[in-house]
């Protein structure tokens, strides 16, 4: 199999990054050049939103990615510095990260230039669902919009009870709960992210009302277990799983460690 690279910031990671990454990694093993908060100042002239160990730990979550590798200071984004034990086969770039410099310098090296249009990148396709492992069954539920390294850290400690299913909710129900102005997302976009991560078995959208919207895609799930944190812990679901004989898991809302905590309500001024 090819190995692939692609080199960027991924800076405040979003649905569009998620679907270059996923096209890419049709093409080979997907190796990340991360470049570094010093080369991200270098290049862009401003400061990167996100520190270079949090970016890591998103893109780590990936399931689209082999694996990541870092850049020093010092980076000119038109060509690849030295990867020990590493050399590409291909360099794929999208249409914003394209350059005659890019394709003179593989030309050069004997890598293949890929470009990856906007239309081959277009939707938000459904994720396969990954093989069940046997283990329990586990189901979150939620908004989950504006996905952040605090969704991938839930997602991650839950994945670590069983199997996880990630049911999303749906449009006209988070509009219900929260107010106008919201989701900020639509949901194939938000099923999309969270089925793009290594954790998550399967991402479905949810088809009921209120803080139950999931109830139909719990009942086809049949789980285990339901998890949630602090904030999501509501009278309607204890009631839910205690009727239903489904063992209803709180877990506190914590940061990878060495990380900000975030959420989607802070995030939404970026």
């Amino acid at each position: 199999m090819k190995s692939v690279i692609v080199s960027s910031s991924f800076d405040n990671l979003s649905s569009r990054d998620m679907r270059f990454l996923e096209e890419a990694s049709q093409l080979g093993e997907l190796h990340v050049l991360l470049w570094s908060d010093e080369a991200v100042r270098s290049i862009t002239g401003a400061e990167p939103k996100f520190p270079l160990a949090e970016r890591e730990y998103f893109l780590q979550a990936v399931r689209y990615v082999t694996k990541v590798h870092f850049s020093e200071a010092a980076l000119d984004p038109d060509s690849l510095p030295d990867i020990q034990g590493f050399r590409p086969d291909v360099w794929c770039v999208d249409e914003q990260g394209a350059s005659a410099e890019k394709q003179t310098y593989c030309a050069a090296h004997g890598i293949e230039y890929s470009l990856l249009t906007a239309e081959q990148t277009a939707g938000y396709p459904v994720p396969a669902p990954l093989p069940a492992s046997g283990k329990k069954k586990v189901v979150v539920t939620g908004c989950y919009d504006w996905f952040h390294t605090g969704h991938v850290r839930f997602f991650e400690e839950v994945s670590e009870l069983g199997d996880l299913y990630v049911v999303v909710g749906h449009d006209e129900n988070i509009r219900l709960l929260k107010g106008d102005g919201h989701p900020m997302f639509k949901e194939d976009e938000r099923r999309y992210l969270a089925g793009s991560l290594r954790y998550v078995t399967q991402a479905l959208v949810s088809s009921g009302t209120g803080w139950m919207d999931a109830e139909p895609e719990i009942e086809t799930i049949k789980p285990d277990q339901y998890a949630v944190n602090q904030d999501g812990d509501k009278p309607e679901k204890r009631e839910f799983c205690k009727q239903h004989g489904i063992e209803y898991v709180v877990l506190e809302r914590t940061p990878k460690p060495g990380l900000t905590p975030r959420s989607s309500t802070d995030l939404r001024g970026f």
